[in-house]
């Protein structure tokens, strides 16, 4: 699987985590502590509304950084953000092999 190809089943398993028990703690985490803690304009100016919906804000996530954690050299770990560089959080998204293995919010 390419780099590419990684990157996007990460997009998705980051979709199909929110409102899930089992995204409880990444992704639906990540979104309702953004909601809460960023100011009304960023989602404003960003979305256009002042409360996008959940699936809209993950939808716009961003790759802010991707690396490998073996010594191997294959892409492993993509991290995802808000657009803007307003925050330190991410969404990191491991894999192993061609599986995602976890997804986690990190600062």
């Amino acid at each position: 699987m390419t780099d590419e190809e990684k990157r996007e089943k990460a997009r998705s398993a980051n979709r199909s985590l929110l409102g899930t028990p089992e995204g409880e703690d990444s992704v639906t985490l990540f979104v309702e502590h953004h909601l809460d803690e960023l100011d009304a304009n960023y989602f404003s100016n960003t979305f256009g509304t002042s409360s996008p919906d959940a699936s809209r804000i993950v939808d716009s996530l961003v790759l802010v950084g991707s690396w490998s954690e073996e010594d191997d050299g294959n892409i492993n770990v993509f991290d995802f953000s808000l657009p803007g560089k307003v925050t330190d959080h991410v969404l990191s998204v491991r894999f192993s092999g061609d599986d995602v293995a976890d997804v986690s919010m990190e600062s």
